[in-house]
This record gives structure tokens, C-alpha cells and sequence, in this order.
């Protein structure tokens, strides 16, 4: 009994080995075959390097490229870049992937491992980033003449120097450049496969603040230590829409400026009402130059045209503060001088009173020197006046007719000039803003 079960457990042993042995020649047959139906993939096996780049010392690889511009989300002055989504596809021929035939086939994108494919980096990018959802958003395509196509979904965000000296109408050029990392142009040359043509998808763009007004494909060479690298520049001209600007700053500045010309058609001796309407503009101007501010770096040395027409509005608001200043402050010398004027009467006559009894009393008392004295016939011929005191009495003289020339004697004026002076000045300052910001 136990011979035989010892005996039946050996034959079953040797068909399970004979069954595995089977199945594991079946698989590799199935894998060489699956191997085999991949074309290029027989000279992965058969010598091919991916550390190595097609033509290696010979003649550097052409590399096409083409550009999707999916999306650009954001553009910021505060940080001077622009953030993109793009799609961007490279061609170039591996005569160790030719196969017979005149197909193509479109591989896993896993398989990228296993290809030599170009060290292509952007150019001044603060950060990017290569889309994973729902895999990694790539594409390996293979041509029966060698060609290979590489495709890839990049967001990445770009820096851009920008000149805010004209914002918020000022137009901002931006550049997206590719170059290789490691190989210089005696390894690789970068081309664009169609031209201008090989970029697509700006023109369709809509953004919230930009529109697109042109763009065009440059191929420079970048000279640096490690070497002489072509570098692929697609430019664009970003042009601000103008608009958002009128509605939020500009409008509101001036009728600010306009509500501080009522003023001047309300009373000088109503101190409250063209107080409060002048602190009210100067303050609400104060909060839109803030406000204009704040999208803005902080650290910033542009006088931008925006600043320039606030301060333009905030020195017509604050002037029409000053001149209701100066109108009161008038009316009150005018006032108080006719005061003076009323004193000054009173005491000239009562000091003339006392001068003609003073006379009249010396008179009396001198009379016994025989010396008749008429106030009428007094010679001052041989009176005389001291340097200084003649001086002293020019330099009053002066001063006084200056005074007197910039003193305004009817202070109604000042608001009858200001309501002339002040929208014809204003205009003129717009005029010339408008034209020098908008055509030069």
C-alpha cells in the first residue's frame, strides 16, 4: 500500500513538471512573438542604446517642434510671469527604429523609458509641471521610416520682464523658449516644423485682461559656457484691454475732481458745506490711489500712467481745497482791513484834536518871548531825517505796496476765476495725457 501511493505521487510529479515545463515554453514563445509584432522593438534587443543619440558622431539630430497653447490662466505684474498650458510635440528620425512596412504605431507611453528622446527644457520657467490624470499625458508614435513623434502636456509658469510705465495701456511682450539642456548644436538642432504655422492656439485665446495682438517664431543661437545651443523663441505681444481701467479708476478720479468744483458755487461764509465737499474728495481720492496700488508690486520703482492721472486728479481736488481756503482767509483780512479802516478814522480825529489843542497851548506859553508862533507858517525846512530811519521807512514803503499788489481785494473773484481756471486746465491736462499715453 505504501508503494503504490509513492509510486502514483512520482507520476503525478513528473506530468506537473512536464506541464510547467510546456506552459513556460508557451509564454516565452507568446512574449517573442508579442516582442516581435512590436516593430523597433527587435533592435531594442538587438544592440539599441538609449544613451546614445541617433547619429552619434555624425551629424546632429534635427528635432521639429510644434506648440499647442491650450490655455493661459494667469498673467501677473506683481510677480512679472505668466502661467501657460501647453502641448508641445517633437519629431525626429532614429534610423535604428526603421521597419518595413509603411505604417505607424502608436505606443504605450510607458515606453519612453526605453527610447532616447531630447532633453528639451523651457527656458527661464519658475516652475512646471507634466500631467499625470489619468496617466502620464504622453505620447510615443513610431514611423515606419524611423520618425518618432513625442507629444507632452505641460503646464508651466514663465517669467516675463514687463515696462509698467504705461499701465494700464501699455502692451507687454512675452517670450516661451526651448532649448536643449546637455547637447550644444553639434549634437542637435532645434527647427520649427512649420514656421510661424507650427504655433497654434494663441489666436483663439480669451483673456480677462489681454488680448493677443501678434505673435511670431524666432530660431537664435544661445552662447554659453558649455557651448553654442539653438534655442526655439515663440514671441507674443500681450496688449492690456484698456476698458476694466476707464470704468474702475479713471471715471470715478473724475468725477471726484468735477464734485470738488461745486464749491465754488456755494457761499464763502457757508464754512461747513465746502468744508466737508473738499475733505470728502481729498479723502476719497487718497482711497482709489491706494486702491490702484494693490495688484501691484510693492517694491516697484515705475511711475505708471495710472499714478500719474490720480496725481493729476488728486492736485485738482486738493487745489480746489486751497482755494476755498484762500477765498476765507481773504474775505476776513478784507473784512477785518474795513474795520481798521473805521478805527483808524476815529482816531485821526481825535489825534488831530489833541495836536490843535497841544498848539494852542504852547502857544500860550511861550508868548512872552515875544515869539509868535502861527501853525500855519511853520518852517520844517531845517528838520532832517537819519539814514536809518530813511531806510527803515523805504523797506515799509516796499513791502507795503507788495502786500497791497498781492492781496485780493474783491475775494468773490477767486471763485469766479476758479470756476473758468479750473475744468479749462483740467481738460487741457487730459488732452495732452490722453495723447501722449495712447499714441507715443
Amino acid at each position: 500500500m505504501r508503494y503504490s501511493l509513492h509510486l502514483t505521487f512520482m507520476c503525478l510529479g513528473l506530468f506537473t513538471g512536464r506541464m510547467c515545463v510546456q506552459g513556460n515554453r508557451f509564454n516565452i514563445e507568446v512574449g517573442r512573438s508579442d516582442k516581435l509584432s512590436l516593430p523597433g522593438f527587435e533592435n531594442l534587443t538587438a544592440g539599441y542604446n538609449k544613451f546614445l543619440r541617433p547619429n552619434f558622431g555624425g551629424e546632429p539630430v534635427q528635432i521639429a517642434l510644434t506648440l499647442d497653447i491650450a490655455s493661459i490662466s494667469s498673467i501677473s505684474e506683481s510677480n512679472m510671469d505668466y502661467t501657460a498650458t501647453i502641448y508641445l510635440r517633437q519629431r525626429w528620425t532614429d534610423r535604428r527604429l526603421v521597419f518595413e512596412g509603411n505604417t505607424s504605431f502608436t505606443l504605450d507611453a510607458r515606453l519612453v523609458e526605453f527610447l532616447w528622446v531630447p532633453d528639451t527644457y523651457i527656458v527661464e520657467s519658475k516652475k512646471s509641471f507634466l500631467h499625470e490624470v489619468t496617466v502620464g499625458n504622453r505620447l510615443i508614435r513610431l514611423f515606419s521610416n524611423g520618425t518618432v513623434l513625442y507629444a507632452l502636456r505641460i503646464t508651466t509658469t514663465v517669467a516675463c520682464n514687463m515696462d509698467l510705465s504705461k499701465y494700464p495701456m501699455d502692451t507687454q511682450t512675452c517670450k516661451l523658449q526651448l532649448e536643449s539642456w546637455g547637447y550644444d548644436g553639434n549634437d542637435v538642432e532645434f527647427t520649427w516644423l512649420r514656421g510661424n504655422d507650427s504655433v497654434r492656439g494663441l489666436e483663439n485665446l480669451r483673456l480677462a485682461q489681454y488680448t493677443v495682438q501678434r505673435y511670431f517664431t524666432l530660431v537664435t543661437r544661445s552662447q554659453q559656457e558649455t557651448g553654442n545651443y539653438t534655442r526655439l523663441v515663440l514671441q507674443f505681444e500681450l496688449r492690456r484691454n484698456v476698458l476694466y481701467f476707464i470704468l474702475e479708476t479713471y471715471v470715478p478720479s473724475t468725477f471726484l475732481v468735477v464734485l470738488s468744483w461745486v464749491s465754488f458755487w456755494i457761499s464763502l461764509d457757508s464754512v461747513p458745506a465746502r468744508t466737508c465737499i473738499g475733505v470728502t474728495t481729498v479723502l476719497s481720492m487718497t482711497t482709489l490711489m491706494i486702491g490702484s496700488r494693490t495688484s501691484l508690486p510693492n517694491t516697484n520703482c515705475f511711475i505708471k500712467a495710472i499714478d500719474v492721472y490720480l496725481g493729476i486728479c488728486f492736485s485738482f481736488v486738493f487745489g480746489a481745497l486751497l482755494e476755498y481756503a484762500v477765498a476765507h482767509y481773504s474775505s476776513l483780512q478784507q473784512m477785518a482791513a474795513k474795520d481798521r479802516g473805521t478805527t483808524k478814522e476815529v482816531e485821526e480825529v481825535n489825534i488831530t484834536n489833541i495836536i490843535n489843542s497841544s498848539i494852542s497851548s504852547f502857544k500860550r506859553k511861550i508868548s512872552f518871548a515875544s515869539i509868535e508862533i502861527s501853525g500855519d507858517n511853520v518852517d520844517y525846512s531845517d528838520l532832517t531825517m537819519k539814514t536809518s530811519d530813511k531806510f527803515k521807512f523805504l523797506f515799509r514803503d516796499k513791502m507795503g505796496r507788495i502786500v497791497d499788489y498781492f492781496t485780493i481785494q474783491n475775494p468773490s473773484n477767486v471763485d469766479r476765476y476758479s470756476k473758468l481756471l479750473f475744468p479749462l486746465i483740467f481738460m487741457l491736462a487730459n488732452v495732452f495725457y490722453w495723447a501722449y499715453y495712447m499714441y507715443f
